[in-house]
């Protein structure tokens, strides 16, 4: 996925309630500026990232290497032997594409969190275009550059290999271009076997107009801009999308979602927390999302949107929640959970390497391993993931970190 980890000064920075504002913009500016460069990570949403990739690629995996779970029904019936259970156990990743509207609602959340921490502490403090823009580019384009021509390398190894994969579409200058500039999806097709990238685009375009959503912020307010975000999410939905035209308009709502939540956070008060029956109304609108999945991919991820919208509102307010201490069970399962969620957060970290280079490795895995062909066992979509997630790693440590740090060093306190 594209880069929803950050905020538009290029790191993760957690809320915490800004002082009132002062008379004295400039020192508003200071004191709030201040409170933001002094942030540390955000745990909770690296989990949620983390947790996204790893369901994006693994819905991917499957797809690539598996016979899917009707022809292994058909196939196998009511097996209990270990690799049928372990099969039957994948069957929710049948809904793994809800991983993208996740990355988009936290996406807008990160990206929005720093201008919303500082207008809480300065009404009058206005965004640098320039220079947000600026580091988006740095952020963004050399760890593109370095996945297309990686997907290259992998997609030119793949056609070496005859049955050609149908998911290698064209791997010239013409799609090399459209991607590198984001175009895909209105000036062409996603390139080579790298099918994911058609969110990326997506994200350029919304970094793209965020200066405008700022000043229209800082004129009517977050309220009245999710309004008209939703109302021009709705209007592109039956003029772009279903003419299968995906432009950053049929998407925006999800995004902006995520904003205003980094908006609502940074203006509420530390002792002002979300019912806990938020977390209900997430549960009951993700379900709704798979259910309408079979109906539709659009409506299904407008859904998801709206359910993991209100699960991070309320899973922010766990960052302040004061501790009890518990003994026996309670204390196993919250240690387990701490467990998961810093493991989760640790994947987080790289999750935008994960999702740009997934596909071509696990297209590349099942040209050399099975020459294309659909396996009935799930075993091998389970050693894929082991490729991928390291290969990711590493490309995170030699490409996506040095971006991130050209990426800071354009923050302007930093010049």
């Amino acid at each position: 996925m594209s880069d929803p980890a950050l905020d538009a000064a290029g790191s993760s920075l957690p809320l915490s309630p800004l002082p009132r504002p002062e008379k004295n913009p400039a020192a508003a500016h200071a004191r709030s500026d201040a409170r933001v460069d002094s942030a540390g990570k955000e745990h909770a949403i690296d989990a949620m990232r983390g947790f996204a990739a790893l369901l994006v690629a693994y819905f991917h995996c499957r797809q690539i290497v598996w016979v899917g779970m009707q022809a292994f029904h058909q196939s196998v019936g009511h097996s209990l032997s270990p690799s049928s259970l372990a099969a039957y156990l994948t069957f929710p990743i049948a809904w793994g594409s809800a991983g993208v509207p996740m990355f988009f609602v936290i996406s807008g959340y990160c990206i929005h969190r720093g201008g919303a921490l500082r207008l809480a502490g300065n009404p009058a403090y206005r965004l640098d275009a320039g220079n947000f823009w600026l580091r988006r580019f740095a952020r963004i384009y050399p760890v593109l550059l370095a996945a297309l021509v990686l997907t290259f390398a992998l997609d030119s190894l793949s056609l070496q290999l005859p049955p050609v994969s149908h998911k290698i579409r064209d791997i010239g200058w013409h799609p090399f271009l459209v991607n590198l500039f984001s175009l895909q999806g209105v000036a062409g097709k996603t390139y080579g076997s790298n099918g994911a990238l058609w969110t990326l685009s997506l994200e350029v375009q919304f970094y793209a107009i965020y200066p405008l959503l700022f000043a229209l912020r800082r004129r009517i307010g977050m309220n009245a801009v999710l309004a008209l975000v939703g109302a021009i999410n709705v209007a592109s939905a039956y003029g772009l999308e279903r003419h299968d035209v995906q432009f950053f308009t049929s998407y925006w709502f999800s995004w902006t979602l995520g904003a205003w939540i980094a908006d609502a956070k940074a203006r509420s008060v530390r002792a002002a927390r979300a019912p806990a029956s938020l977390y209900v109304l997430a549960a009951v609108l993700i379900a709704a999302g798979c259910v309408a999945f079979h109906f539709g991919q659009y409506g299904a991820f407008q859904i998801w949107a709206l359910g993991f919208a209100c699960y991070l509102y309320k899973a922010l307010d766990g960052r302040h929640a004061p501790r009890r201490e518990t003994g026996g069970v309670r204390a196993l399962l919250r240690a387990g959970s701490d467990a998961v969620a810093r493991l989760l957060s640790r994947v987080g970290d790289f999750s935008f390497s994960l999702y740009l280079i997934h596909l071509p490795i696990f297209v590349l895995l099942s040209a050399w391993l099975f020459r294309s062909s659909l396996q009935m066992s799930i075993w091998p979509s389970f050693g894929y993931m082991l490729v991928a997630v390291p290969a990711a790693y590493v490309f995170y440590r030699l490409v996506e970190l040095p971006a991130m740090k050209w990426s800071a060093s354009f923050k302007p306190g930093r010049r």
